[in-house]
């Protein structure tokens, strides 16, 4: 996905969070959302834990200016228990 920025197209960067069929939260980052999550349906390769155990739904999505702050937050949310997991998907205003 890019976005305009005063006339130079921008990458944008997202780390989303996903619940898995048995009842894990799975959280990665990539530049394309649509694209990583239905590479996570297919069960792709370079999907090894949802390959396992396959998504249920998409519970949320951030977006980020720069890889740098995604990977930040995407390693801040891998840290969390599965409660505060899910406590921070709430605020992040997706539809489930």
């Amino acid at each position: 996905m890019f976005e305009t920025k005063e006339n130079n197209f921008v990458s944008l960067h997202y780390v989303y969070m996903i619940e898995c069929t048995n009842g894990s939260y799975y959280t990665g980052y990539t530049t394309n959302i649509d694209r990583r999550y239905k590479e996570h349906k297919r069960g792709t390769s370079k999907c090894s834990y949802t390959r396992s155990f396959p998504p249920k739904k998409l519970i949320a999505v951030w977006s980020f200016d720069n890889k740098s702050a995604a990977l930040k937050k995407e390693f801040e949310i891998k840290k969390l228990s599965k409660i505060e997991k899910i406590k921070f998907a709430r605020h992040a205003g997706y539809p489930s």
